[in-house]
């Protein structure tokens, strides 16, 4: 594919009908710069030249641009993501760069999906975000349109964005578009997340950027497009999302904490009462992990004056389970006349779920710290992660050959990767098993399930 040689029709002009946008966008006369080639920013760069065309993606590490650009694919994982690389920047459809302003300056349509973590005091943290907008702004022309696809907190486009762009920019607030437009996307399905798998979610800070952003993201998804009434409608929306599973998730977990004391199976009753319709109690764990669920409640905790007293009792739930799992291990072993004190525990996974290279607020941190403060010796194994990413932990990388071998008192299973199925349980001796995912079923040793109990 030729790029043409000068920047092609602007996309935000209320005087062009709707079939006119449409022909725009749907003959490739569009222009895309995606900021942020990450885990969900390359698979959404890659989608967005496979059905628009020309688009660049702009990262600031120079071996993620040069490894796009050599046509490979630097994200693991991502079912039909390195053929589409290699495809659409074989086709010239898609490149990568480091100059920001350059991108900006070519683009009619900027697409921000960069990370927004929280700080240690929980308070969002839009440092990446903010220096992004300034490079948007710095190649901002009349007529271009922005869309935020990373999760901020209600408002940030209308009081954030705009003001920033109108500022740096110098162009007036009706002289272009800006829209919220969140990614619905997971780890290992991000393609088929992006091109149909869930309605696109969009709003506008005015009404005609809401109609580009319909008209652009029609062209990516195979599934509907759901227009808000506006950029923070579609903020909220985001953020709802995980916020209803954290709560969720609360509900489970502390119900799984009282196995024990109700004498039932938490696990077996909550499926049972799933199959009333209006039920849909989650399953419990060890822990929350992830960017998402466990950071989204600060996202709105930080942002209102109103309390939020459920929110804040889900996030001490969720964040307590690492500690009571350390506990069920230590009360495990006592039974066994073993104190934890010296012990040797196993941690199984260290990634904040199966299958995925990610460690963020993962609950194996919090689990192995507390393991250590009550004086086990601790080890872990993870398939997706190398030793140094382990040992970050504090716990003592194990080969997951080399398990059977390592005289563990406990074993706790975190995550549960497939790998795990190879363990061979024949090989411990004198173990208890705390299974937190209800994984494993009948391995031969004392086990303890977190919401079923003792088996």
């Amino acid at each position: 594919m030729t790029r043409p040689p000068t920047k092609p029709e602007p996309l935000y002009d209320a005087a062009r009908s709707d079939e006119e946008l449409r022909a725009l966008v749907d003959g490739r006369g569009a222009s895309v710069a995606v900021y942020g080639l990450g885990k969900m920013g390359l698979p959404l760069a890659t989608a967005f030249a496979d059905r628009v065309g020309d688009v660049v993606g702009v990262d600031v590490d120079e071996s993620v641009v040069e490894s796009v650009n050599r046509g490979d694919c630097h994200i693991d994982g991502e079912p039909e993501l390195p053929d589409l690389v290699a495809e659409t920047v074989g086709d010239g459809a898609l490149r990568a760069t480091t100059d920001a302003r350059a991108a900006a300056e070519r683009a009619t349509a900027h697409v921000v999906i960069v990370p927004t973590p929280i700080t240690e005091a929980n308070e969002p943290d839009l440092s990446i975000f903010d220096t992004v907008v300034d490079s948007v702004a710095s190649g901002l022309s009349p007529g271009d349109a922005v869309f935020v696809e990373c999760t901020v907190p209600p408002g940030t486009c209308r009081d954030r964005l705009v003001p920033t762009l109108v500022e740096r920019s110098g162009l007036a607030p009706d002289e272009f578009g800006a829209a919220f437009c969140p990614e619905r996307t997971s780890s290992g399905r991000a393609l088929e997340d992006i091109t149909g798998a869930y309605p696109k979610i969009v709003g506008g800070v005015d009404a005609e950027s809401a109609r580009v952003a319909e008209a652009v993201y029609e062209r990516v998804t195979d599934n509907d497009v759901i227009r808000v009434s506006d950029a923070t409608t579609a903020e909220a929306v985001k953020l709802f999302e995980g916020l209803y599973r954290d709560v969720n998730i609360a509900l489970a977990n502390e119900l799984g904490t009282l196995a024990d004391d109700l004498g039932v199976d938490v696990r077996e009753s909550a499926d049972a009462a799933n199959t009333q319709p209006f039920c849909h109690i989650h399953s419990p764990g060890p822990g929350v992990g992830g960017h998402c669920i466990p950071w989204y409640p600060y996202f709105v905790m930080s942002r209102v004056d109103t309390p939020t007293p459920l929110l804040r009792t889900a996030r001490e739930v969720n964040d307590s389970m690492p500690a009571f799992t350390a506990g069920i291990v230590e009360r495990e072993l006592a039974e066994r006349g073993k104190p934890i004190d010296g012990s040797r525990v196993l941690v199984l996974g260290v990634t904040y779920r199966p299958g995925v290279k990610e460690t963020r607020a993962t609950p194996a941190g919090p689990l192995v710290a507390d393991l250590k403060r009550r004086g086990a010796d601790t080890f872990a194994t993870d398939p997706m992660l190398d030793d140094e990413t382990i040992a970050s932990f504090g716990a003592e990388p194990v080969a997951l050959a080399e398990v059977g071998r390592s005289d563990p008192d406990a074993v706790v299973v975190v995550t549960p990767h497939e790998a795990f199925d190879a363990v061979e349980w024949d090989g411990f001796e004198d173990v208890v098993v705390v299974d937190g995912r209800d994984a494993l079923g009948d391995v031969g040793h004392p086990t303890y399930t977190i919401g079923s109990g003792r088996t």
